[in-house]
């Protein structure tokens, strides 16, 4: 198939390995980001290929990893509670643990109207499908998955539904990258403090890049600096981009680096972008799953927008997990 086999020549990889290993001058924390490329990188076994000198920290870039038990709480207990509501999910987070080991799936056992979809617009058309039921969508993600929401909830709009709202769970990548950043700095600054992991360099998601730019990953560079290479998903995808960034952390440079040309731009996709911006805003805080509260690191739906909040329909507070 062309443009897909071309990048998992076998050939190829064993070069790039070798140029890596004959590269590296010390040892470097490498952290990809994207769950795609850590999923990538233990499929193809370049994980245990790679020289004891590169080592690859795994990233929050898992929306269904990264998101707190309590969220996940909110959302059974919005199906267990409202017999009238339907919750539509991804179907990667229904075997996904909550508190006591409950998880939608088995809410969905227990009588729970529970159902998989494969995009917004199919919660939308269940909306549509059912007038006297409550639709509410479990929406999830990081900037790849933002966008679908927003156009769903403007197509609710224009459609006249009002059986239609959004648990909102949408994540900013930069962000998480930010605080990771900012934990590393403080750690390398205080006397008292745990030695923790530093990074050395991220390989920048794929995905998320198409839709924010790889500009948006400056402050990386030019404020902490650390340098990223965007990077795609395939094997020669990362390699290429591990060579780039092990090529400017030896030589102590900071700049963010484009592998993934044929997909991503410096601006990115700005008519995704201009639809998130209309339909959704920060908020102030959001917890993460392993990383606590990060502010300004997560979206709500704009106060133009609030009709469609199942948050405040249903009047659902947020309740951290506790143990």
């Amino acid at each position: 198939m062309k443009y897909l086999n071309e990048y998992r020549d076998l050939e190829a990889t064993r070069n790039y390995l070798k140029r890596i290993e004959e590269t590296v001058t010390q040892p470097w924390n490498i952290m990809e980001v994207c769950g795609g490329q850590t999923h990538g990188l233990i499929k193809n076994g370049i994980i245990d290929l790679l020289p004891e000198k590169v080592r690859m920290i795994h990233g929050p870039g898992c929306p269904v990893c990264i998101l707190p038990i309590g969220r996940l709480d909110m959302a059974i207990r919005l199906a267990v509670d409202h017999p009238k509501v339907i919750l539509a999910s991804y179907g990667d987070m229904l075997r996904v643990p909550g508190s006591g080991r409950m998880s939608l799936l088995k809410a969905k056992a227990a009588g729970a109207d529970v159902r998989m979809v494969y995009s917004v617009t199919d919660a939308v058309a269940l909306a549509e499908a059912n007038p006297e039921r409550e639709v509410v969508f479990l929406a999830i993600g990081f900037e790849t998955t933002t966008p679908p929401t927003a156009l769903g909830i403007l197509e609710v709009r224009r459609k006249g539904l009002n059986n239609f709202s959004i648990l909102c769970n949408h994540v900013l990548t930069p962000a998480a990258m930010g605080a990771i950043l900012d934990v590393d700095e403080v750690e390398d600054t205080a006397e008292d403090a745990e030695p923790g992991v530093a990074i050395d360099g991220f390989i920048g998601p794929s995905h998320v890049s198409v839709v924010i730019g790889s500009d948006a990953y400056r402050f990386c560079a030019e404020r902490h600096h650390k340098p990223v290479v965007i990077a795609g998903f395939e094997p020669l995808d990362v390699l290429q981009s591990l060579l780039m960034l092990v090529r400017q952390v030896n030589a102590g440079e900071a700049r963010v680096e484009n592998q993934y040309l044929r997909a991503v731009t410096p601006t990115g996709n700005q008519r995704a972008q201009a639809v998130v911006q209309e339909v959704f805003r920060r908020r102030e805080r959001y917890e993460w799953r392993g990383l606590g509260d990060i502010p300004d690191s997560a979206l709500e739906l704009d106060p133009a927008f609030q009709e469609f909040d199942a948050e405040r329909r249903f009047g659902l507070a947020y309740r951290p997990a506790q143990g």
